[in-house]
């Protein structure tokens, strides 16, 4: 088998012009087609005025306050319920009961709109406040089934010292 023509060889050139025209004319498809979207939360709504608003209806159920006060060095001194002061060996515990006491937890989730709202010193550690919420929301009995006593948990402003 014999190759003829061995000495001339064909060379591919690239034609950039056509390919240079398509890329403008997408570029230019595209800056044509693009939606600039507004961020969102930036409506244009007229609010009524503040004394046109109405307060709500008072909850029929007193609003219960929980009271977490703190040492020099953010350690839990002393909790209160309303004006009852708790034990301090365990008061999470006793507030939890106090809580079950003024609350009837017989019917279930959702069946109380009682709200509690907790006070706490400034410089208070996190985890006191986290297991006075959890001593408020709720506990899981000796069967394991979870009973909830108060979804609404509120906190008052803070108290610096």
């Amino acid at each position: 088998m014999k190759f003829r023509n061995t000495e001339h060889r064909e060379t591919i050139v690239l034609q950039m012009t056509p390919m240079i025209d398509i890329v403008f004319q997408l570029l230019v498809f595209f800056v044509f087609t693009f939606k600039i979207v507004l961020p969102e939360g930036d409506f244009d709504i007229r609010m009524p005025p503040a004394s046109a608003s109405q307060a709500s209806p008072p909850s029929e159920n007193p609003l219960l306050m929980v009271r977490l006060q703190a040492d020099d060095r953010g350690e839990l001194a002393g909790v209160w319920l309303n004006d009852s002061v708790l034990d301090p060996p365990a008061p999470f515990y006793q507030l939890q009961a106090q809580i079950r006491g003024l609350i009837d937890d017989a019917g279930g989730p959702g069946a109380t709109d009682q709200e509690v709202e907790i006070e706490a010193d400034y410089n208070l550690r996190y985890r006191y406040a986290i297991q006075a919420i959890t001593a408020i929301s709720g506990y899981v009995d000796s069967d394991g089934k979870q009973h909830s006593l108060v979804e609404r948990v509120r906190f008052a402003p803070l108290i610096e010292k």
